[in-house]
Formats: C-alpha cells, structure tokens, sequence
C-alpha cells in the first residue's frame, strides 16, 4: 500500500493513474469527486485485513477538510472491516501530528506522521494503545537539503529567487518504522524505528 499526500498532484499523469490503482491512496480530506480514495483495505500474506487512511494537515498546508473529523467518519467505517487501521498524517506541524495521535488514541492501531523528510525520535506507544511517531523520515539521500542539492536549496534561500531542484544521490538512506500489533485488538504491541544506509 502507497499512502501519499500534498505531492501527488505534481504530476498530470499521476491524475489518471491513482483513478484505477487500488493500492495507492491519497489524503481522505479533499474535496468530494478527487480523484483516489483516501483509505483502503489490503490483507497481508496470512490473510489479515489492515486497513490504511490516509490524512493531510492543515496547518501550513492546503486548505482542506478538518482532518481530525474526516478521521471520525473513515474510522467509523473502517471498523465494520477490520479493528486494525494504520493512519498516515502528512502534515507540516509537529503540534497538529500530535494532537491528531492523542486524539486518536485507543481507536486506531497507529498515527504516523510524513512529510517534513526528517525521522524524528519520539516513537512510542499511547495510553490507549495506538503506536505514535511525528515523522517516520525519508527515503533518499541524506548529504542534501531534505532530498534536493544543497548547492540549489542554499541559493534559493540566499537569492529568494526560484530554483530548478534536483534530487540528490549521495549517502543514501531508508528511513522507516516496525509496528507490531495484535490482530484482535488492534493495539499496538511495539513500535521501533529504522534507518538503514543504502550506499
């Protein structure tokens, strides 16, 4: 399952491409009649079903729904299939990823933040079960300026000038997070971070 977030429209091909890809969602709080869906169901090799949402904050980011009232209704519907729901937040603050995770606790199996491209440190699992990072990181190299040449995003904060980006190579790195659940409950069981250089 691909979760995405403010990103996926950049390109015009991808419009025609998340209509028909199952395994692809997009942020559930835009607009009515956007293309995707913003939550899904996939069952794992055992035959578990695990349920994805996905979410865009508002904070600094578009001017969406209310992400924590989207999440109301789409957890709602998503426990008639199955009580194990992983959320992606793709948002920019790291106040609005933490409100959201406190108050989902309890109700889904984890709230994981992206977006910002740097893996935060705070791991852990809430009172009411739910495993909580604010940003789970990036994958792509880390001798850069949150993936894009240094040279490039240096320049356009020294000229405020528009700069064509290009994404850097060097020192490569998979950046993720390990969440163990129990398939009745839904609770998380452990969350561990990881990051693993790829050359």
């Amino acid at each position: 399952m691909l979760t995405s977030g403010n990103h996926i429209w950049d390109k015009k091909d991808a419009l025609s491409f998340i209509k028909k890809e199952e395994k692809l969602v997009r942020p559930a709080n835009y607009p009515e009649g956007t293309p995707g869906q913003g939550s899904a169901i996939i069952r794992t090799a055992g035959g578990v079903k695990v349920a994805v949402l996905n979410l865009e904050g508002r904070v600094f980011m578009n001017n969406l729904d209310c992400p924590f009232r989207v999440a109301d209704r789409e957890i709602e519907r998503l426990n008639v299939e199955t009580p194990i729901i992983f959320v992606d937040f793709h948002a920019e603050a790291t106040s609005e990823k933490a409100a959201l995770g406190f108050y989902l606790d309890g109700r889904v199996s984890a709230v994981v933040g992206t977006h910002t491209h740097v893996q935060t440190s705070d791991e852990r699992i809430l009172p009411g079960g739910t495993a909580y990072m604010t940003d789970a990181g990036m994958c792509g190299a880390f001798d850069s300026v949150i993936g894009v040449r240094k040279e490039e995003a240096i320049e356009r904060f020294l000229t405020q000038l528009p700069t064509k980006f290009e994404v850097a190579k060097k020192n490569i790195r998979l950046n993720a997070v390990v969440i163990e659940v129990n398939e009745t409950s839904g609770k998380a069981i452990s969350i561990e971070r990881i990051s693993v250089s790829c050359g």
